[in-house]
């Protein structure tokens, strides 16, 4: 064994390298670490500090996208189209998740709730851009799992612990959205991804971050 993933329990960055690896088949170590107290050792192989980190024979590779290219140059079962314009496309597509994702950060940490408003709507412009852009199914390409669809997968888990709180709306009407997000929930490697304790860290998480969010979570604790 030869892969280790340096990992946050809830990053949803580190999920897609989990994913990948666990698509391929290759065997892989993981190690979570706590990123407000960042090991010494953690910091010398992440210039930016965040996770996820791949090592390799002791080569590091920081960033999730430049960690997904790697696996696809060096590990059998490719996640990436054939055909080159194809490929472009998704990569394109990978950071249209990566943007979801910061809008995501940015609903759970809005402070107001026109901050938080906004950044529904911008959630919801996105997925109605992703309605358009989806087909038959059931994965975002058609028949065979990618990596977009190792992107998103990570995206959409944050919707289980929305949907326990408030209907916001983001979702609704978009019925490819809504089955894309029900296939990927159900993939094995999507399930193997996290640990078992996961929706308990993140609802954890989301109440601790003093926010809009947090409030409307409280009110509903008080509320039962």
């Amino acid at each position: 064994m030869t892969l280790h993933l340096i990992s946050h329990s809830l990053c949803p960055y580190v999920q897609r390298a989990a994913i990948s690896m666990l698509e391929k088949g290759v065997s892989f170590e993981r190690t979570d670490i706590d990123l407000s107290n960042k090991p010494d050792w953690f910091l010398t192989i992440s210039p930016l500090g965040k996770t996820p980190v791949l090592t390799d024979r002791q080569e590091a590779i920081f960033e999730s996208s430049a960690i997904l290219e790697y696996l696809e140059d060096t590990r059998p079962s490719p996640l990436h189209p054939s055909a080159a314009i194809t490929r472009a496309q998704h990569r394109g597509w990978i950071e249209f998740g990566s943007a979801t994702l910061n809008d995501i950060a940015g609903l759970y940490n809005a402070q107001t709730a026109d901050t938080f408003n906004k950044k529904l709507q911008a959630l919801e412009a996105k997925f109605t851009q992703l309605e358009r852009q989806l087909g038959q199914g059931p994965y975002f390409a058609g028949s065979e799992f990618t990596l977009v669809d190792a992107v998103f997968a990570p995206v959409f888990r944050y919707f289980d612990s929305f949907d326990e709180i408030g209907d916001f709306n983001i979702l609704t009407d978009k019925e490819k959205v809504l089955a894309w997000r029900e296939v990927l929930a159900a993939r094995p490697s999507v399930k193997q991804a996290v640990s078992e304790n996961y929706p308990s860290l993140l609802r954890a998480f989301l109440l601790n971050r003093n926010s809009h969010l947090s409030r409307l979570m409280t009110r509903q604790i008080g509320g039962d």
